[in-house]
């Protein structure tokens, strides 16, 4: 089954690269079309891929995709540009996406009656985090005026990794506690282990990769082959020692990346290849959503997954965003687009695989209802991205003239 599964994924990955550039320019593209061949291919029509949603399987590489982007997202932070523009990513963080979160915890509360509050809790964290990658025809068109673009980009690179530790907190909180510990001398030890390993690991491994790298680079022991792999095995070496010391791998990934970034030189060149491994990645993480993941929690979409689902990529993200920029100087028309385009993507796949771990008493309606979110968000943004940012081409055009 191993072998039949794969000749089908690379079957389709060998097809796709070969026809990309005809294939991006049109509506259904990237992560739709990913998806699309998904289902395709899996049990709901062709039933030929297999995977089983629970186990090592899909959890593994989606997480290990999640720890290289991550890690590249905060390695590729642009400290220069963050001060030039720092207003607007530092609003959408510190005030957006707290309004956000706190938001989907209410209206869940409203609309989840039977639901624990912390669980509404953890269901709003995890569909908060963006994906920059299922908007990438916004954050890398020159259309976009730039600090809209760098602050979707920036957003979507830290929100994720500031809701790992609190859907760490929560799930601490929530989970069935071992014998001789109270909820909250639990919480306690989890922020301790896993944030405090998590963060130790990311920091320490930053500061003696960037040291032993400079070393090799100013003797010239460095490999121009081999650089491919540099920060790749460096992301997924710093979520496996955390993981494995007990600590959130996520979180070490993250950190790693955020400190490591600025310690190196020519880190863009490295900083490529992370980015080509983490888009092979995940292709193969939006293909088995469609096959696997969606098919299996379709039965648990209600009314309500799809009400909170339909709120979460409108309401409840564009108000919080349109707030946290007034007293700016963008425009109406600039603060729909930026409270609309943000997708949801891998970290909320990659949060939901998580939860799923855990017992909880409303797990099956916070899967459902976070896949839900983003198949309507891979549907929605994805067919929005390139006709709106055409829109915002033609204005500027005009000003010009």
């Amino acid at each position: 089954m191993f072998y039949h599964n794969l000749l089908f994924m690379c079957a389709f990955l060998f097809v796709y690269s070969v026809f990309a550039g005809r294939l991006e320019s049109r509506w259904i593209h990237g992560a739709l079309m990913f998806v699309l061949v998904g289902i395709l291919f899996g049990p709901a029509v062709l039933d030929v891929l297999h995977f089983q949603i629970r186990g090592p399987g899909i959890g593994v590489i989606a997480e290990i995709t999640l720890a290289i982007v991550l890690f590249t997202d905060a390695a590729n932070v642009n400290f220069k540009v963050l001060r030039t523009y720092n207003w607007l990513p530092s609003r959408l963080l510190l005030i957006g996406l707290p309004l956000c979160l706190l938001s989907g915890w209410g209206f869940g509360l409203l609309l989840f009656d039977d639901m624990p509050w912390l669980e509404v809790a953890i269901l709003a964290t995890i569909v908060a985090p963006t994906d920059a990658a299922l908007g990438k025809a916004v954050v890398t068109n020159p259309a976009v005026p730039a600090p809209m673009r760098e602050g979707l980009n920036m957003e979507s690179g830290l929100n994720d990794g500031i809701c790992v530790p609190l859907l760490l907190i929560l799930l601490a909180i929530v989970a069935p506690i071992e014998e001789g510990h109270g909820t909250v001398a639990h919480a306690l030890l989890v922020i301790l282990e896993e944030i405090g390993i998590g963060l130790l690991v990311g920091a320490g491994l930053a500061y003696i990769s960037a040291a032993l790298m400079k070393v090799a680079i100013k003797r010239k022991w460095n490999s121009p082959l081999w650089d491919q792999l540099t920060l790749m095995s460096l992301a997924v070496l710093a979520f496996t020692m955390a993981q494995e010391l007990g600590g959130s791998g996520f979180i070490a990934a993250f950190v790693c990346g955020l400190i490591a970034g600025p310690l190196l030189e020519n880190k863009h060149s490295y900083l490529e290849h992370n980015e080509g491994f983490a888009d092979l990645l995940s292709v193969l993480v939006w293909v088995l959503f469609g096959a696997v993941i969606l098919t299996n929690t379709w039965p648990h979409f209600s009314w309500k997954t799809w009400t909170y689902a339909i709120a979460s990529l409108t309401l409840l993200r564009m108000l919080p965003v349109w707030l946290s920029l007034v007293g700016t100087t963008l425009g109406s028309e600039s603060r729909l687009f930026m409270g609309w385009f943000g997708p949801r993507g891998l970290a909320t796949i990659v949060f939901g695989v998580i939860v799923m771990e855990y017992e909880l008493v409303a797990m099956e309606e916070i899967v459902a209802t976070a896949v839900c979110a983003v198949l309507l968000s891979v549907v929605f943004h994805g067919l929005t991205a390139n006709p709106w940012v055409a829109r915002l081409r033609r204005q500027a055009a005009m000003t010009k003239n």
